[in-house]
């Protein structure tokens, strides 16, 4: 594995949801989510984001691992109240994935009980590695700003899909 940068091609991509795109109030989408995740009964949850971080743990939805950053919209906010197990720190520059962030997530998602990964840098992009590294039927979650959440199942062709997106990244000397 290296380190790759997003092209910006593949930035306007991203820009689409890569999963179910879940619009309405905080109560609604968490609710819809809360709902998903009793149904479905997923092996792991994967929260990205401080704001659906918090408003998931606000709404009793305890995501096995947190990814976050103490930043929305790139400005800093209170850590999500959230009792974990341990937290993970990681540097990820914006718009990469270096070695050190595949590292963490992959000992995250193996780990027992509840995992905060705290990024300095940005966390958008760990989105990717979440759903490769989560066990499959895993549900990753991360928010759409001004539209709601985004709820990807890590099932086997959202991983080829997500592989394919990774590996059209450019390679970091």
């Amino acid at each position: 594995m290296v380190t790759r940068r997003l092209t910006p091609g593949l930035r306007r991509r991203l820009k689409a949801p890569l999963g179910l795109l879940i619009r309405g109030s905080i109560d609604e989408t968490m609710g819809r989510l809360g709902r998903m995740v009793e149904d479905e009964g997923p092996p792991m949850v994967v929260s990205v984001g401080d704001r659906v971080s918090g408003n998931m743990t606000e709404h009793g939805i305890r995501p096995q691992v947190l990814v976050v950053d103490n930043r929305v919209m790139r400005e800093p906010v209170e850590p999500v109240p959230l009792e974990a197990r341990r937290t993970l720190r990681v540097r990820n520059p914006p718009g990469t994935l270096t070695v050190e962030a595949w590292a963490v997530m992959r000992e995250a998602v193996e780990g027992d009980g509840p995992t905060r990964v705290l990024v300095e840098g940005e966390e958008d992009l760990l989105t990717l590695v979440a759903v490769l590294c989560a066990p499959e039927g895993s549900l990753v979650v991360y928010g759409q700003p001004r539209e709601g959440i985004v709820v990807v199942k890590a099932t086997e062709a959202k991983k080829r899909e997500i592989q394919q997106i990774v590996e059209a990244m450019e390679p970091v000397p």
